[in-house]
């Protein structure tokens, strides 16, 4: 059974990625303390209790933050009084989440042995009322460190990056990892994606850090996903029901 579900990385002294790699999703959470308040980017599949693997690693106040409101990075939100979400996914915390409770459960199911903690007969998906609602060019202040709020739809309306400007780190969320990148849902749109991955590449990161999957991903990664997404428009290939289309280590479906 996965008792150790969470894989806890230090990326600096301030800096934490908390993964769950015993799901196939693969995701990843990122703790980024400041002096006076810690940020949690995403808060995984909610098959563990996130919060006891966070306040082993600050002893600051906690906001919790998801790159989008989708399940995997929502699912331990219901553990933190504070949450900031994207004006644009609002509907989505509020009785109006497009996917049903039982294809949920079962996605938390497949591929993986639950720890005996999980009771999927339990799992209730998390609604709730943000402490604050973001909009692009937004920062939250940490104490010594600031983080923009880059607003990144495509792969959902109110998916949003975030610019580390202290470090130079830039969290991806679900727009750029290693993987199958998804822009085939209903409430996805191919050509937002491109302008937000172009959007993006005005920055120069450090380092980039995706909400799933690989963690080894080289900058130039950004420059070779807007490139091809650009050749797809070209081809008036950028829209729903085009197919997918594989790039070696990633693809994209539309």
């Amino acid at each position: 059974m996965g008792e150790n579900w969470f894989t806890v990385e230090k990326i600096n002294h301030s800096t934490f990625v908390i993964s769950e790699y015993l799901h196939p999703e693969e995701t990843h959470c990122y703790l980024l303390c400041g002096s006076q308040k810690a940020l949690l980017i995403d808060t995984g599949l909610g098959i563990s209790n996130i919060y006891h693997e966070v306040i082993k690693l600050t002893d600051k106040p906690i906001v919790a933050i998801a790159t989008h409101i989708h399940w995997d990075h929502i699912g331990g939100h219901k553990h933190f009084s504070e949450f900031y979400a994207h004006r644009d996914e609002l509907c989505w915390l509020c009785g109006k989440f497009p996917l049903t409770k039982d294809l949920i459960c079962h996605m938390l199911a497949s591929g993986c042995d639950l720890p005996s903690t999980c009771n999927l007969a339990e799992y209730e998906l998390f609604q709730g009322s943000p402490s604050k609602l973001l909009d692009d060019g937004d920062r939250i202040e940490l104490g010594a460190r600031s983080i923009k709020i880059l607003h990144t739809p495509g792969h959902s309306p109110g998916h949003m990056c975030f610019w580390d400007e202290t470090n130079r780190f830039l969290f991806t969320g679900d727009l750029i990892y290693k993987g199958l990148l998804y822009a085939n849902y209903p409430s996805t749109d191919p050509q937002a994606y491109l302008k937000s991955v172009e959007k993006i590449s005005a920055y120069t990161p450090a380092k980039i850090f995706p909400a799933h999957h690989s963690l080894d991903i080289p900058v130039e990664y950004i420059a070779q996903v807007q490139n091809a997404l650009r050749a797809l428009n070209d081809r008036h290939l950028l829209c729903h029901g085009s197919g997918k289309f594989d790039y070696g280590d990633w693809s994209i479906l539309l």
